[in-house]
């Protein structure tokens, strides 16, 4: 597959609690710079990013939408706290949010709950993009059917798989799960500890329409290098 249709799909990601400004803003110009689907960063620089953003436009370069994290990464805050925490992030200038579920909550059998949450937040969206992450290393494989479900349910835009912070990230067996389960109008994105062109290939082979991960722009620029 060609090296630009992979990096087309790329969130590029940098969610790193160290991560500072100048490290944000050289996420932002190699995402201009390789055309990456978005950029995916913490709440507290979507506004700076989206200024820079609108900056960069009138000096002629394009623009990339910005996606940040809500509810990250345990997803245990109350749901008052994440709708509160979309509707900021959408303020600010957020073009895609990424949710996590209330884990604890899933587990607890409490799918009402889960359901509910995610529709909250659908519904503080608005028209803007929805990724919903289930963090599929904590999940029996009846827990990750359950919640291709659920997200279907919802009217979420996207199932994603984790979010890099937990005991694991995507798997080839999850995608092929979560494909094979999922709604029509639903799509995938495969997250954490995508290392390698040959895995994100493979990821998309098997159903993914988003990976999340900062590896794959490095290693276009180091090859380049």
């Amino acid at each position: 597959m060609d090296t630009g249709k992979i990096l087309a799909v790329c969130d590029h990601t940098l969610l790193k609690q160290e991560a500072t400004w100048e490290d944000i803003k050289q996420i932002l110009d190699d995402a201009m710079k390789y055309h990456t689907a978005s950029v995916c960063i913490p709440p507290c620089y979507v506004r700076p990013a989206k200024t820079y953003m609108e900056e960069a436009a009138a000096d002629g370069r394009e623009p990339v939408k910005i996606c940040t994290v809500i509810g990250f990464p345990n997803g245990n805050m109350t749901t008052a706290s994440k709708v509160f925490e979309t509707k900021d992030a959408l303020r600010d200038g957020a073009d895609e949010i990424d949710m996590v579920i209330n884990i604890g909550r899933l587990k607890g059998r409490d799918t009402e709950y889960v359901l509910d949450e995610i529709r909250q937040v659908r519904e503080a969206c608005k028209d803007h993009i929805l990724k919903v992450i289930i963090e599929t290393c904590l999940l029996t494989r009846d827990e990750k059917i359950k919640m291709c479900g659920i997200v279907t349910e919802s009217g979420a835009d996207y199932i994603k798989t984790s979010t890099g912070f937990s005991t694991g990230g995507a798997t080839f067996d999850d995608v092929r799960l979560m494909a094979e389960n999922i709604g029509p109008g639903v799509k995938i994105k495969a997250a954490g500890g995508i290392s390698t062109l040959e895995d994100a290939e493979e990821f998309i082979r098997l159903g993914a329409s988003r990976l999340g991960t900062s590896r794959i722009v490095k290693i276009v620029k180091e090859s380049e290098a």
